[in-house]
């Protein structure tokens, strides 16, 4: 995690095969209370993020999956 000159603030590693997601939770954990938004990869899509940082009025700026979970399960269903 970096602050808003682009520095290094925090690291969190994770195995390889763990998506970036599962390690937010330490990152998030306790930001700054001036913290007003956060920009992440696409790895960081998911909605328990973005629901976490809205409740601290933060705002997640953060792209969506090229493929939606919600998505990819319904073309399942239909295969």
């Amino acid at each position: 995690m970096c602050d808003d000159q682009g520095r290094p603030v925090r690291l969190h590693l994770t195995a390889g095969q763990i998506g970036d997601f599962r390690g937010a939770d330490v990152l998030l954990a306790d930001l700054p209370d001036e913290t007003e938004e956060i920009i992440g990869d696409r790895g960081y899509d998911s909605n328990r993020i973005r629901l976490s940082l809205a409740e601290r009025n933060i705002t997640a700026c953060i792209p969506p999956e090229k493929e939606p979970k919600i998505k990819a399960a319904l073309q399942l269903a239909f295969v």
